[in-house]
């Protein structure tokens, strides 16, 4: 009998289990807007130019050997990573009160965060969203936090933000308790909240002594700007929060599969630096011993080099634009279609993802009818969407709504 007889099969992770289902589609109509990748107008991923250009600089740069990176990471790159997101003279950083760690990209910027937060400072208590990024409650979890609670974010009515709902969970939160927020481009919604709606969100969590932990998986990406993008954290660091920030740059950077992330700490003076930085050095030993070089070798040379660092705008200025071109079309596509009800929340929505308010029948419809694929929860990526297939895509959707039944 084997040891690893008892061992039961897990439930498949939902995004990876529906991208295997349209590759082996062979339907040829068939529309990918579930995996939260960027596609081209082509529906092909999309290598950035001024990230190609580097790999070619770095790989015939015969200084550059393999030897082991710092555990944390390189200066350079934190450094430059923790400038993009709280601002190249931001006080934090020139007070040596903020700086960063490099980690396996935003995933693992998170588990390390949640690891410090629970095995450090016994926090137990963490605050996500509801709906939120799949995996935000199963990482704190594993970190050892023993309770997840959501706070109200989605109102499916108004298809927006119920932020009386949000503020009133925020309130009801425990002292201590960890908040992940969402620093733009709200996964699954898209749904951001407005600067005045944050000052509010600052207070409550001020006066009821939460921890902010944010999430930055899309500066840049969102809206094409990476200082608009990065409101939320600048307001809260400038109103002196102590606070982790996670960082990705698979998407920003489209660097995927390169693992590229960082963690900003910021305290309230450079007096505890020291000592969280070693704490972290010794989690980072004990999980995976030393970041990759590769991936952050390329970011960091594109953010510190002025010329490099535009070619980048340009890049995330168009992957924005065509996102933000994609929600109009959708939209006007529905509304020509005469689909019922009211669509607007497509193009008040931000980044990647828009929660269309579909349900699961409907889903089930469109990817058994239509070979449309996309989350359960009516979760589509709008980098799936073309010129060529937004049409057929706008049909499926008035075919899901007008002939299933819209109840959940």
């Amino acid at each position: 009998m084997s040891v690893f007889e008892s061992i039961e099969k897990g439930p498949p992770i939902e995004v990876f289990a529906l991208n295997r289902a349209f590759l082996e589609d062979n339907f040829p109509q068939k529309t990918n807007l579930g995996v939260g990748a960027y596609r081209d107008e082509n529906g092909k991923p999309w290598v950035l130019p001024v990230v190609r250009s580097t790999e070619i600089k770095i790989a015939s740069d015969e200084s550059i050997n393999h030897e082991y990176l710092p555990v944390c990471g390189t200066d350079l790159y934190t450094t430059a990573a923790t400038k993009l997101l709280l601002g190249e003279d931001s006080p934090a950083i020139a007070e040596k009160r903020a700086f960063g760690v490099q980690t396996i990209s935003g995933t693992g910027a998170l588990r390390l965060g949640a690891d410090f937060l629970a095995k450090k400072l016994g926090k137990k208590v963490f605050y996500y969203s509801e709906p939120t990024w799949e995996n935000h409650r199963a990482v704190f979890l594993a970190a050892g936090f023993e309770t997840g609670k959501t706070y109200r974010y989605w109102d499916q009515e108004k298809r927006g933000i119920d932020f009386d709902g949000f503020v009133e969970d925020l309130n009801g939160a425990p002292e201590g308790a960890v908040i992940i927020l969402h620093t733009c481009a709200h996964n699954p919604t898209g749904c951001d909240p407005t600067q005045e709606q944050w000052k509010k969100l600052a207070e409550v969590i001020s006066s009821k002594k939460l921890f902010p932990f944010f999430d930055s998986a899309y500066q840049g990406f969102a809206s094409g700007d990476p200082d608009k993008d990065a409101w939320a954290v600048r307001y809260f660091v400038e109103n002196k929060f102590e606070l982790l920030a996670a960082q990705s740059f698979a998407k920003n950077f489209g660097l995927y599969c390169e693992r590229v992330g960082n963690l900003t700490i910021v305290q309230k003076s450079e007096a505890t630096a020291a000592a969280i930085h070693s704490q972290l050095t010794l989690l980072v030993r004990m999980t995976y011993s030393n970041p990759p070089a590769y991936g952050s070798r390329i970011v960091s040379k594109v953010l510190n080099d002025p010329k490099l660092r535009q070619e980048w705008m340009d890049c995330i200025q168009l992957m924005s634009q065509r996102i933000i071109s994609m929600r109009k079309q959708l939209r006007d596509h529905l509304i020509a279609l005469k689909t019922p009800g009211n669509w607007d929340h497509i193009t008040q929505q931000i980044g990647m993802f828009s929660y269309t308010g579909l349900n699961e029948k409907q889903v089930k419809f469109l990817i058994e009818e239509y070979h449309i694929y996309l989350l359960k929860s009516g979760r589509i990526n709008m980098c799936g969407l073309n010129p060529n297939n937004i049409e057929y895509v706008a049909k499926g959707i008035y075919d899901a709504v007008t002939k299933v039944d819209n109840t959940v």
